[in-house]
């Protein structure tokens, strides 16, 4: 744990990207492979379901200092993290003893999962004992991880970079076989050094992710360069065909192949030993349906003739990752699509996302001006030669978006964020008007500057009308821009309706908080577009 503790530590206290990939890489290369698979399942952004909720440890605190509720609740307030709170309290009142140090895996193999079957009352005996033995920094990672919190100040990607230079083995070669559902034991660490094996074969490779594009079309250069394709509106998903399986998984490393049940079927019409990057669509009459037609079959135990029919779907595959057991990732755009072209009928639920032909850069401008009539999200913009990167890379492929909906609603309640920003409050949920009550409509965290944020902060504190647990409901007084992609009906939600990926655009300081939109104007201007 000590280990471990450092790394974190060193990695916190540096902005440089070049030395966190060093003491990243450090770390593995000395790391045994069972500590090795625990930092790894840390440093990926990996969590364990919460053990022991932060009130509680923060009772328990309480009772072994003997400090009062007020002096608690302040402590907290000014720390704004469970966690740290509680490094911080008990850093000067326990004694460290001196006892034989436990390595990571030791800790979550001998301490920590074990402390699932136990009852409340040995919990707490269990970890009182365990603040006892440790310093601040590993008290404070303790709870993290027994919280379901523990987040390392670290990219994906850079951990991914510095496993390479660890374990001398390609990054692009890594990152395929750390997609999909892995355990953190010594024997699948030890396996990212070997050849691929068996458990690896139905694993999805790493998506690659267009960019926003916000500039001048000009400044890409010639148009010969690049192929235009629209964007669709539905579930990135990759098709896999190896081993005489068919399995298809979401970007967000979740196998959802059960979900949709005639899409896998007609996905086994591909040659075996390939997979394709594409969108899972609602689609009837060569036309997506709204997002929220597909929304309708997910998370349904079970689908009924009458769904399928209701909402029938689509593979609209767009990138070719392997052929035939060959990896393609490298092979240029235009070569990848050659091949897709020979697999567009083998299928009426499997098609090729048709190309925009164009021949300059206004022409792109129109059509990403008939998007919405089209039903998809604007254009895609993607260079021949390129090859099929990893994550966010950018310069090769571009999303030019149609402009978001927007709507000006009201600060109504505040939440300290996660990680770096546990002691602010930046996440926060807006109100619009409904028959002279401020009614909820969207939660957001993004879009304002540093400076904003610490600004907004101070003013939350200081207008705090009620407390609902980490909640804060504020002085309905500030005003902000909210953007967002789409708009549907929704029985969750007090409004009535939902937004999809609301963020802010700005604040809003000259508008008074009285002529925010209403939920009625709403409905009207954006719902039936939906």
């Amino acid at each position: 744990m000590k280990k471990f503790a450092a790394l974190f530590d060193k990695i916190d206290q540096t902005q440089s990207t070049n030395e966190k990939v060093h003491y990243i890489k450090e770390y593995f290369i000395e790391a045994s492979a069972s500590d090795g698979a625990w930092a790894l399942f840390f440093l990926s952004g990996h969590r364990l379901k919460r053990l022991i909720s932060g009130r509680t440890m923060l009772e328990w605190c309480q009772q072994v200092l003997q400090l009062p509720d007020w002096l608690i609740e302040e402590a907290y307030e000014a720390v704004g993290d469970t966690a740290e709170t509680i490094s911080l309290l008990l850093r000067p009142s326990i004694k460290l003893e001196k006892i034989p140090q436990l390595s990571l895996s030791g800790w979550m193999q001998e301490r920590i999962l074990p402390l699932r079957q136990y009852s409340d009352e040995i919990q707490k005996t269990k970890i009182l004992e365990y603040w006892s033995q440790l310093t601040q920094k590993e008290i404070f990672i303790l709870n993290k991880i027994l919280t379901g919190g523990l987040r390392v100040g670290v990219s994906h990607l850079l951990t991914l970079r510095a496993l390479s230079q660890a374990l001398e083995v390609p990054s692009e070669v890594l990152s395929h076989r750390l997609m999909g559902k892995w355990e953190p034991t010594p024997l699948f660490f030890e396996n990212l050094k070997n050849e691929a094996s068996a458990e690896h074969r139905l694993n999805p490779y790493p998506f690659y992710l267009a960019s926003p594009f916000e500039g001048e079309l000009a400044e890409l250069g010639s148009p010969a360069a690049w192929q235009a394709e629209w964007k669709w509106d539905g579930i990135r998903a990759q098709a896999i065909c190896r081993v005489n399986q068919c399995v298809s998984w979401s970007r967000g490393n979740e196998l959802i192949s059960a979900q949709f049940p005639e899409i896998l079927e007609s996905l086994k019409k591909i040659p075996l030993d390939t997979v394709l990057d594409g969108e899972i669509l609602a689609y009837r009459a060569d036309l997506p349906l709204p997002f929220g037609s597909l929304q309708k079959r997910l998370g349904l135990k079970r689908l009924t003739k009458a769904i399928l029919e209701e909402v029938p779907l689509i593979f609209m595959m767009y990138d070719l990752l392997e052929y035939q057991g060959e990896d393609y990732r490298q092979f240029p755009l235009s070569q990848r699509r050659k091949i897709l072209e020979s697999l567009n009928s083998l299928d009426p639920r499997i098609l090729l996302s048709p190309t925009i032909p164009f021949e300059d850069w206004h022409q792109i401008e129109i059509n990403r001006s008939e998007a919405k009539s089209k039903a998809t999200e604007g254009v895609m913009l993607k260079k021949l030669d390129s090859p099929y990167g990893i994550g966010r890379q950018r310069g090769n492929w571009w999303k030019y978006k149609i402009d978001p909906m927007t709507i000006d609603a009201v600060l109504i309640y505040a939440q300290a964020g996660k990680g770096r920003r546990a002691n602010l409050y930046t996440d926060y949920t807006f109100g619009v008007w409904d028959q002279g009550e401020l009614v909820p409509i969207a939660k957001a965290y993004s879009g304002l500057s540093q400076e904003e944020i610490d600004t907004l902060d101070r003013w939350i504190r200081r207008h705090t009308e009620e407390k609902f647990g980490p909640v804060r409901k504020v002085k309905a007084e500030q005003v902000f821009e909210i953007a967002f992609e789409g708009i549907q009906v929704s029985k969750r939600h007090k409004s009535g309706v939902a937004l999809r990926f609301p963020r802010i655009v700005r604040w809003r300081q000259d508008k008074p908080y009285t002529e925010c939109d209403t939920l009625d104007f709403i409905k009207k201007a954006y719902l039936h577009d939906a």
